[in-house]
């Protein structure tokens, strides 16, 4: 069957699945649905107490200082948190805003590719669904390299589909756009090869469409895009290749099955249950007996990614996020096979689930110095009272003449560049070993000849390792830092002077 000749999907009865619309109708109604989802999502960002996480503050100082890479990833997170600085301001709803924005577009994405493949129905119920994922509502919270990740992902799946179905240059240079911008974003877009690799094996009309130089061409024009980052990746000894090395992490005994369980219980949590259920039972069942060329391609743009990583939770670890490319093209697929089968009762429980999930995440941040479950959260003292920590520290500042600040850790050095950007005394980065271990390290380390007195602050001590490396060494008072109720941050500083360099 081809993709235009589709029966209207049907419950058990032979009735309409929901009430019968027209594709404009459709097309209405998702676009009011996602609008009033971001809508709910942007307030919940202005009304959240959650301080910038530390991610989150260290892509905001990248934002600050242009360029075509950074220590762990390409550049495109930079450029989007710039650029909704630039139109909206810097504070933590505004650098947040564009990930429910990209998301949401996401959605909109999901809707054309799911009425191409299918009908406007199956875009409604697709958009919808992808939009209160629990990973999506999660991540909606946060600004991450996974939210230009995910959309320019999804747009190379649209491009993908239209140039199976047409054959044409046009759309296989938008194809090596999407996957070279893609490619400027986050290192797993490289899965677009893989996914477009298994769907040429198995599928004609995908061979067909990387014919006549269609292949070449969009593969030109991936890597040229890409180049900037390879170039400064190579001038700077290859720190985004070599952290990513790291974080594959593989090394003896190589079989973690507890990790395994870990990557797959995670999918649970963020794909929701049920479809991740529906997921892998029809897929499996598909694959055995593939008789619709639209499901096919849309299990080779998610099966082989949750393989992939599968394994390699097995010989290392795999965060849960790592699978957020397989879920565009999966929505579409579990949503085509509840509404082709009618299953009212699993999409209205998983929806009204997922709607909850959504909810709750968009409206607990916003008391989360006050609502007393929060204590019993760990994460939480992770995430707020940053802004409080910057003033402890701006207070120390006026209270003598420093030359410089010294943090000791990433996540200090990233909350107190964005919460004391007001302030002109310098910011250094401890660096223990020759190799530099993160970004600031990098960019940023504490060497000889920085202007002293130094002020060291630090939440956990002033480190011996740090400390007697300098001639004069004064202990300041420890500063206490409320978080919630009982649940303080201790401040340790330490002022700092004649420093003797690597020779201690």
């Amino acid at each position: 069957m081809s993709a235009h000749q589709i029966p209207q999907a049907t419950g058990p009865s032979g009735a309409p699945f929901g009430p019968p619309l027209s594709d404009r109708g459709y097309s209405l109604l998702a676009l009011l649905c996602l609008c009033l989802l971001l809508a709910f999502r942007l307030l919940a960002l202005y009304a959240s107490k959650i301080d910038l996480v530390m991610d989150e503050a260290q892509y905001w100082t990248w934002s600050r200082d242009f360029d075509f890479g950074y220590f762990s990833k390409p550049p495109m997170i930079a450029w989007v948190i710039r650029a909704m600085a630039e139109t909206c301001g810097l504070s933590e709803a505004c650098t947040r805003a564009a990930s429910p924005i990209l998301y949401t577009l996401t959605s909109g994405l999901l809707f054309v590719i799911a009425r191409t493949l299918f009908d406007a129905r199956t875009g409604f119920w697709t958009a919808v669904i992808f939009a209160t994922l629990p990973g999506v509502s999660y991540a909606s919270a946060l600004i991450t390299t996974d939210a230009p990740l995910i959309f320019l992902w999804t747009l190379m799946m649209l491009f993908w589909v239209l140039l199976v179905k047409r054959k044409s240059m046009g759309f296989a240079i938008l194809l090596g756009v999407a996957i070279g911008t893609g490619l400027l974003t986050k290192q797993a877009m490289i899965y677009a090869v893989l996914c477009i690799a298994c769907h040429a094996i198995v599928s004609r009309e995908a061979r067909d469409a990387l014919k006549g130089g269609r292949a070449i061409v969009a593969g030109l024009i991936a890597i040229a895009l890409f180049s900037p980052n390879i170039f400064w990746n190579a001038e700077h000894g290859w720190p985004t290749a070599k952290h990513t090395g790291d974080n594959m992490g593989w090394r003896p005994p190589y079989v973690h099955p507890l990790a395994v369980l870990e990557f797959i219980g995670a999918q649970f949590a963020l794909f929701g249950p049920i479809f991740f259920v529906v997921l892998i039972r029809a897929g499996i069942r598909h694959v055995g007996q593939p008789d619709d060329p639209r499901k096919t391609l849309l299990l080779c743009f998610s099966l082989p990614i949750l393989l992939t990583l599968i394994l390699q939770a097995l010989l290392s670890r795999a965060h849960g996020n790592w699978a957020a490319t397989a879920y565009p093209a999966a929505t579409v697929f579990v949503t085509a096979m509840l509404l082709e089968h009618g299953c009212r009762v699993l999409l209205g429980i998983s929806m009204a689930l997922h709607i909850a999930v959504a909810a709750a995440i968009g409206i607990v941040p916003a008391f989360a110095r006050t609502w007393l479950p929060f204590e019993q959260l760990t994460f939480l003292r992770s995430s707020i009272a940053w802004e409080e920590t910057a003033d402890a520290v701006r207070k120390l500042l006026s209270e003598g003449r420093y030359g410089a600040v010294l943090a000791d850790t990433r996540d200090l050095t990233a909350e107190l560049l964005y919460y004391m950007r007001d302030v002109d005394t310098p910011l250094y980065a401890w660096k223990r070993r020759p190799e530099p271990h993160h970004h600031y390290q990098m960019t940023r380390p504490f060497v000889a000849g920085v202007p002293e007195p130094v002020l060291l602050v630090s939440v956990h001590s002033c480190r011996r390792g740090i400390t007697r490396k300098f001639e004069s060494v004064t202990v300041l008072p420890t500063v206490e830092i409320p978080l919630v109720r009982n649940e303080t941050r201790t401040l340790h500083a330490c002022v700092l002077s004649g420093y003797r360099g690597d020779s201690q």
